[in-house]
């Protein structure tokens, strides 16, 4: 059973209910296995800049991609790899000082630019820079930059007060996350922000009590997902769980070869 907490632009957090953290793990896993646009290669004809080549390649590189149009993972296009239309984009950029370059003077008829006023480097009077960079699809096994964003989970929270409690209220004092309400007794008033650090079960002890107990559910599980805005968290989700699937039955053909 899925329960959603949180979904609000490029961030959804949820709680996953009846899993072990395996299973959890593998999920997280996966988004590492999800196709994501990035800057491949770059062919810089001309660089007045004080950025040496290959560090402005490296900030190009970073930059988030969006495209409309389907692309083929270059070792599964027909062309092997050597780049054509099916799996690479090309994108220019053509401009001389002065100013701040940043993103969106590169030009290209099918990418877009999802953070156009990122800076790439900044140019002196005439100082020239011109480039042909090459997009292709890619995986955050590879390499970072064709990460689709974040994603983590932390075990359920469980918190159980003893009759031990004389509502001391250090536990309250001490907890960063805000968990306990002081109204009267002590009592837990947001559950969910609980991130397991003990704090609240340290204080307790040096006041000579064991009255409050802490633990982590085994079976339920709370999700965070940022996304850079290539694809949005619950696609993230999706898709980690659609490339599990399809692996897993690559994986039962390979053993049925046995």
């Amino acid at each position: 059973m899925i329960e959603v907490l949180k979904n609000k632009g490029n961030e959804l957090s949820f709680i996953i209910r009846g899993i072990n953290s395996n299973f959890a793990n593998t999920i997280r896993r996966f988004s590492f296995e999800i196709p994501v646009l990035a800057v491949d290669t770059v062919e810089i004809s001309k660089n007045d800049s004080v950025l040496y080549d290959e560090i402005l390649a490296h900030r190009i590189g970073l930059i988030s991609l969006k495209t409309d149009k389907t692309f083929t993972l270059p070792e599964k296009c027909t062309c092997k790899g050597k780049g054509c239309a099916k799996c690479t984009a090309n994108l220019t950029l053509k401009i001389t000082g002065p100013g701040m370059i940043k993103a969106d003077e590169l030009k290209s008829k099918t990418i877009k630019i999802i953070y156009p006023e990122t800076p790439l480097v900044l140019l002196q009077e005439n100082q020239e820079l011109e480039l042909i960079a090459e997009a292709r699809l890619g995986k955050s096994i590879q390499h970072a930059k064709y990460s689709s964003g974040l994603m983590w989970f932390r075990a359920y929270p469980k918190i159980e007060i003893s009759k031990d409690c004389d509502s001391c209220k250090e536990c309250a004092r001490v907890c960063p996350k805000n968990v306990y309400s002081t109204d009267g007794k002590i009592s837990v008033k947001n559950m969910i922000n609980c991130d397991l650090c003990n704090a609240c079960v340290e204080a307790c002890s040096r006041k000579g009590k064991n009255a409050i107990k802490i633990s982590g559910s085994e079976e339920d599980f709370i999700f965070e997902i940022e996304g850079w805005g290539q694809l949005a968290p619950k696609e993230i989700f999706i898709i980690s769980l659609e490339v599990l699937k399809e692996s897993l039955k690559e994986l039962d053909k390979e053993i049925n070869k046995l």
